[in-house]
């Protein structure tokens, strides 16, 4: 029976390892990229993206989640933009579509001046090889057609943020009168796969990668403080695998996961020897090998592509404050045949074992030597917050007790009695943001009754030192100004306040140099303040308010500075009009509808009442339209002014030409009914479009043509036609020239051609006006607009001269009158 029951175990054990190998080889084969089989990798997500239309000045978001384990990110997007790439190389980048990647939160391509932004053309519409931290740097140009193809080897796993831009500066957070400018859309895709097997790697999944675990663990005490009873903890290990080998240009990768924030990272490799039987004599030609490693955080390095690197035969590779997270490590001989002395033989290999050492800290302890204070802080949630998700950080020890958002500084401070040098005097501060709050940014502000004497720096994910920061603060002169993530409010000596904008979620430290000399903190006092705000400095209050939306995922919350009519700027803090001049923008764009006036009063005066009411009207609508628009007064909401004010000056240039034809009321009722249809459309679909104009004067122009055909089908109906249609073909051609030539001079004698001309003048003016008008110009050309528009109808109105409608008129009964007088003369 014993037999039995460990035959059938053997047997379900073999047939659930069988399914499970059928089923990794159906899914491995089920994505194809490319034409090349993908065995070892699976789709994890794919997202397909509706047409999405950007108007100027608009943006999107797109989240991307890249587990540990993916292979590729892959992208595919469509747009309807066709430009030259001389326009993003010469042209103004303010208005140019733009398409940019960050990691961890999302980009932000306008809060320094645009000419100094960096765009890089796509080659041959793809990316590659691009590093991540270039990625998070450059933002690259719009096109027509664009695959993007990130693997493991180029980006690391984690939150991805995709931006589309439609222009970029100041501008685009500003509450602008009418957006002037192209729109485009786009729709795309984005997928992410994976590997079936996690111990797998490389884009196709195709590479072995190897974790660095310990045997014979064990810990070293290099450091012991008598005072300050403080050690270095340093944790040796050797791999699992006592030994590796690799042929000449073979890459050996392993992967170490570290959990906490450490000191340092020591590789080192010892027992080299070829073959594994072949050893060689150390003094002689051991050293003569090169065997380089290579090391990176969060994704696979790569001869090109690394964080650290060294002939680790030669020196152990150290990584000094390393980040928290997967570090990958490559192995890779280099130029055996030179160390063989020529010899050529790809078969043989070198063999060593890999050593590994992590040194960390005593709890509470950072820093050379471990004398550095390190202090975890905690989150304190805002009550009658901002925006969501706000918060400030206090520091989890008894030295201090604070209700408030700032806390003293002094008490935490690294006892600088027993320094030895200025580089020991730091103090670490640890804390954590969540990944709903990556849309916010991080608020640091020091303040002190003396001169400050701190330097400040921040990392994310590992320890900061002088080596190794992501931001800092030194002095007035010396910081992070250059990034386009750290903006410095308040430089003094006395104060400091600056943000890291859009911060990342996940581990920070931020770490304060005392230059004080030992003793000195102690006279004087310091606060400090650390929190997450959704908005920088609340948007430069009252200038703008903070507005909180959802990423087109949906997943993330991200905040914006609405700036109103005169600031713009991602904190309105730039003035981009005057107040002086918003005051006269305002006058020029309300008091330039006066010109209606002129209209109007001609059409009063003709007894054309439809005609007065109409302009009367578009003025009105249109001086209120601006009127709110500018912030004074707002009696409706601000999409019916603005369909009213379009609406009814697209009527007024159309009702202009219909004024020309001489036509009945019940005619002229009709073609503007049909108008009236139409234009209101226009105005409800597209108001703003410069396109408009064009179709604005062809609907016009079509109905003073459907006017003069009516007229001429009234006032010619009872003409003959037979002389046109005679067989004698002379008196039918003069005939036809004579009928030419009389409606050629009634068209001449209708008008009054200077008028004519000069009201086509004032059109080809309004048209101008109308195509250069812009963000920054629009309420000169506007202004221009409103006054060539009414004074064009005036002088079209104007033109229609007064004339004795003779043509009306039933011709003479002659043979009537000459009866009349054969009969008189019989009498």
């Amino acid at each position: 029976m014993a037999d039995t029951s460990i035959l059938c175990s053997s047997v379900m054990r073999y047939t659930f390892l069988l399914s499970v190998y059928i089923l990794l080889y159906f899914v491995g084969y089920s994505i194809q990229d490319d034409g090349v089989s993908q065995n070892n990798s699976y789709l994890i997500s794919s997202f397909s993206y509706a047409k999405t239309v950007l108007k100027p000045y608009d943006w999107r978001y797109v989240r991307v989640e890249l587990p540990p384990w993916f292979s590729l990110m892959a992208v595919d997007l469509d747009s309807d933009v066709d430009l030259d790439p001389k326009t993003f190389t010469n042209g103004p980048k303010s208005n140019l579509p733009m398409l940019c990647f960050r990691q961890g939160s999302p980009p932000l391509p306008d809060v320094h001046n645009t000419s100094s932004t960096a765009i890089s053309p796509i080659t041959n519409g793809s990316f590659g090889g691009v590093q991540g931290t270039q990625i998070s740097e450059v933002c690259y140009p719009m096109q027509k057609h664009i695959t993007m193809r990130f693997s493991n080897e180029q980006i690391s796993a984690g939150t991805w943020y995709v931006g589309f831009f439609n222009g970029i500066g100041v501008t685009r957070t500003q509450s602008k009168m009418i957006n002037r400018g192209p729109s485009y859309s786009f729709n795309g895709n984005v997928s992410v796969e994976g590997c079936v097997i996690p111990m797998m790697w490389g884009k196709y999944c195709n590479q072995t990668i190897d974790q660095l675990s310990c045997v014979n663990t064990y810990n070293l005490t290099t450091h012991t403080d008598s005072v300050n009873q403080t050690a270095e903890s340093m944790t040796s290990c050797r791999n699992v695998d006592e030994e590796s080998c690799s042929r000449d240009h073979e890459l050996k990768v392993y992967y170490l996961d570290i959990m906490g924030t450490s000191e340092k990272i020591i590789i080192s490799v010892n027992n080299i020897k070829l073959n594994q039987t072949q050893n060689f004599n150390t003094t002689t030609n051991s050293s003569s090998i090169v065997l380089m490693c290579y090391a990176r955080h969060g994704a696979m390095p790569a001869e090109t592509l690394h964080d650290y690197s060294g002939n680790i035969n030669n020196a152990s590779v150290v990584i000094q404050t390393p980040k928290v997270g997967r570090w990958y490590i490559a192995i890779q001989p280099v130029n055996l045949s030179k160390a063989l002395g020529g010899l050529q033989d790809t078969s043989i290999e070198v063999c060593y074992s890999l050593d590994w050492q992590v040194l960390q800290c005593p709890f509470g302890k950072a820093g050379s030597s471990c004398l550095s204070e390190t202090y975890a802080l905690q989150t304190v949630l805002r009550k009658n917050t901002f925006g969501p998700f706000e918060s400030y950080y206090l520091p989890v020890s008894n030295k201090v007790l604070s209700a408030t958002a700032n806390f003293l500084l002094e008490p935490l401070l690294t006892n600088t009695s027993y320094r030895r040098s200025l580089d020991d005097d730091w103090t670490y501060f640890l804390l954590d943001i969540p990944s709903a709050a990556a849309g916010g940014n991080m608020h640091i502000r020091l303040s002190s009754d003396v001169k400050l004497e701190y330097q400040i720096y921040a990392r994310y994910g590992g320890l900061s030192s002088l080596d190794n920061w992501d931001y800092y603060y030194a002095n007035a002169t010396s910081s992070s100004s250059s990034s386009m993530f750290f903006k410095v409010y308040e430089s003094s000596e006395v104060t400091v306040s600056f943000y890291i904008l859009y911060v990342r979620g996940g581990t920070w430290s931020i770490a304060l140099r005392n230059l004080m000399p030992p003793g000195s903190a102690n006279k004087s006092q310091t606060t400090m303040s650390i929190s997450i705000e959704r908005c920088p400095r609340r948007c430069s209050s009252p200038h703008g308010s903070c507005q909180t939306v959802m990423d087109a995922n949906g997943l993330t919350l991200y905040s914006y500075c609405h700036c109103d009519n005169d600031h713009g700027g991602f904190d309105c803090s730039v003035e981009i009009v005057s107040r002086q001049g918003h005051i006269w923008q305002s006058i020029s764009l309300i008091a330039s509808n006066a010109a209606a006036v002129l209209p109007a009063y001609w059409a009063l005066r003709q007894r054309a009442y439809a005609e007065w009411v109409l302009y009367t009207s578009s003025g009105i609508s249109s001086g209120i339209y601006h009127a709110c628009d500018v912030g004074t007064w707002c009696p409706l909401s601000f999409h019916v002014l603005q369909f009213m004010d379009f609406w009814l000056s697209f009527m007024a240039v159309v009702s202009t030409f219909v004024y020309l034809a001489t036509i009945d009321e019940a005619s002229k009722r009709t073609i503007q009914t049909v108008v009236a249809i139409l234009t209101a459309l226009m105005a409800e679909t597209g108001a703003t479009r410069s396109s408009n104009i064009i179709l604005v004067i062809a609907i016009g122009a079509a109905g003073l043509l459907v006017g003069w055909l009516m007229e001429l089908a009234t006032n010619y109906r009872t003409l003959s036609l037979s002389p046109l249609f005679s067989a004698n073909i002379l008196h039918r051609w003069q005939r036809v020239k004579d009928w030419t030539r009389a409606v050629i001079k009634k068209v001449i004698k209708r008008f009054r051609w200077g008028f004519i001309l000069a009201g086509f003048t004032a059109l080809s003016m309004a048209a101008i006006s109308w195509e250069l008008e812009t963000s920054e110009n629009y309420w000169i050309w506007h202004s221009m607009w409103h006054i060539s528009i009414y004074t064009c109808s005036f002088l079209f109105l104007c033109s229609k001269a007064k004339l004795v409608e003779v043509e009306n008129q039933r011709p003479v009964a002659l043979d009537y009158e000459l009866t009349r007088q054969n009969s008189f003369s019989r009498e």
